[in-house]
């Protein structure tokens, strides 16, 4: 792991160095990134009865993934620009790399541009991720989000061709992938971990309204024609210093073992966004999956205060609440995350986040 943490590093360091040379040459190269970090404290994070113990510990990328990224245009004329985007997500608290650790895990991609919108190729995101962040008050960040009740809202998917056009207030996006993660593309079975996605949002004035749709295939030829399908809407409301949230997940779920009935849960939450001052923010949400023919249907209560310290810095403390229900396991990180199976998990985190 060490070894090829400092292989990963090295490319890395190549990569920029090439891109900070080439600079004067090709000015349209950017450089960025974002490095967060914090203290967490939890209740109930042992994950078994015997082990229910608190926990206190240092966590990455708590209101954004800690990342480094570099992207780029070049004017082909007419109109036309040559895109990309390569994007590493890394854990600041021990700097390994995230995303299983790949390299550029976050985003790889290259595509055209042009004013009838872009069309680009590689790893990307989702359609609920590109066109439903922005209806959740915590932005889906990695701990304390509607993030905790399904992590397939920042799914990020392998081989993908993706549209993205805008016009006027409204943005549409499309995608498909030939294999989501490293068992698709298989001779003679296309379904196997195919994935679709489309989407539409329009924001206007003080209103912003999206819907989304995300399916994706079993993995292997056996369960290549089982799927996973998911229906998102949100919308927003600026009220000046408030602005209100609201959306809602419709979800069926075939990939599950066998003999065992495909999941039906939706998932749904209320937030806002308060600017007390112009440097201090407050965000809160509710929380809640129903899970259908079940009563495993957990809640999750947040509370974040942001100060910005700068343009680029700011610090920030959150406050969240996990309420299981008849073996519901939802932790404060998602789903499963070392939470004790019925109890609750209650978490305090603070910490500072610098872009760059």
């Amino acid at each position: 792991m060490k070894k090829n943490l400092a292989a990963a590093i090295g490319v890395i360091g190549a990569f920029g160095a090439m891109a900070a040379a080439s600079a004067s040459a090709q000015t349209n190269v950017q450089i960025y990134g974002i490095a967060d970090v914090g203290i967490e404290y939890l209740t109930n994070a042992g994950g078994t009865p015997a082990n229910s113990e608190n926990l206190v510990r240092m966590a990455s990328g708590n209101l954004s993934g800690s990342r480094i990224g570099f992207r780029g245009t070049e004017d082909l004329g007419s109109g036309l620009k040559a895109i990309f985007t390569l994007e590493n997500g890394f854990e600041i608290d021990t700097g390994a790399l995230a995303q299983g650790g790949r390299l550029f895990g976050r985003n790889a991609f290259v595509g055209l541009q042009s004013e009838l919108g872009a069309l680009t190729f590689g790893r990307q995101q989702n359609a609920l991720y590109d066109l439903m962040i922005k209806y959740d008050p915590m932005t889906f960040s990695a701990r304390y989000s509607a993030l905790m009740h399904d992590a397939n809202f920042t799914g990020r998917i392998d081989n993908t061709v993706k549209y993205t056009g805008n016009v006027g207030g409204f943005t549409a996006t499309a995608l498909y992938s030939f294999g989501r993660n490293q068992d698709g593309e298989v001779p003679g079975n296309s379904r196997v971990s195919r994935n679709i996605g489309a989407g539409l949002n329009y924001a206007g004035g003080p209103i912003g309204v999206g819907i989304a749709y995300d399916q994706f295939q079993g993995n292997t030829i056996a369960t290549a024609g089982q799927s996973s399908k998911r229906i998102m809407a949100g919308a927003s409301y600026d009220l000046g210093a408030v602005k209100l949230f609201g959306a809602y997940r419709w979800l069926k779920d075939e990939i599950v073992a066998a003999g065992t009935p495909a999941v039906r849960a939706d998932v749904y939450w209320l937030g806002a966004s308060y600017k007390a001052a112009p440097s201090v923010v407050i965000n809160g949400a509710v929380y809640r999956t129903d899970r259908k023919g079940s009563q495993a249907d957990p809640t999750s209560f947040v509370l974040s205060t942001v100060y910005s310290l700068s343009k680029r810095t700011d610090v920030y403390g959150n406050l969240g609440l996990a309420r299981n229900k008849a073996g519901s396991n939802l932790g404060l990180s998602g789903v499963g995350s070392s939470i004790v199976a019925g109890e609750n998990q209650t978490g305090v985190l603070v910490g500072v986040r610098h872009r760059f």
